[in-house]
């Protein structure tokens, strides 16, 4: 298969819905070529974002060519307990709720000079989970310490959250396409929008 722009090809990734527009998760071009091929796509939304071309038809002579949308929702519907799952927590995920921000100092850091910081020292029977974490330079989280921000005296600048299984797909794609960008947030709790917008 040939694709119309190569530079679109790494960077392009398909929001994927089920039949009842729930959204499910990123997908790749390819896996999206293959909703389309299998007859599984139900609707689409938004522009063609791209374009690939296939083999010739050797009765018609002419080349195939599919049109990709930027939102594609598939047949059948997901299993209630797989809506709004929660994200997993990771560093990278982490780094990106906070903005790259130590939530102590404020400063702005690379993804290498950012820790994850307890706000409950697990030494003191804090949880490793979305609502006890937060982005701390390095500096901030050896100053903290096994206290707690208030024994500290280094009050947090945010509280921390989980954040939805929405706001998880918005920060881990750095790519987003103004038709999943405007779905996506129509769907972030009320809140929530004006910071993702």
């Amino acid at each position: 298969m040939e694709v119309a722009n190569r530079a679109d090809l790494c960077s392009t990734r398909v929001l994927s819905l089920d039949a009842a527009g729930r959204i499910l998760d990123w997908i790749s071009w390819q896996d999206a070529v293959c909703l389309y091929v299998r007859g599984a796509v139900a609707w689409t939304l938004g522009d063609p974002c791209l374009t690939v071309h296939g083999g010739h038809n050797r009765a018609l002579g002419e080349q195939s060519r599919l049109e990709l949308h930027p939102i594609v929702a598939s047949t059948g519907h997901c299993h209630d307990h797989a809506v709004d799952p929660a994200p997993a927590l990771t560093n990278t995920a982490l780094f990106a709720r906070d903005r790259h921000l130590c939530l102590y100092c404020g400063e702005h850091f690379t993804r290498g000079e950012l820790t994850r910081d307890h706000v409950q020292p697990v030494s003191k029977g804090g949880r490793d989970e979305w609502e006890n974490v937060v982005s701390a330079c390095l500096a901030c989280n050896l100053r903290k310490g096994s206290r707690t921000p208030q024994q500290a005296h280094m009050p947090l600048l945010a509280v921390p959250y989980r954040p939805s299984w929405v706001e998880h797909l918005i920060l881990s794609n750095r790519n987003i396409l103004a038709d999943q960008m405007e779905f996506l947030v129509s769907h972030l709790p009320r809140d929530r929008r004006q910071a993702m917008s």
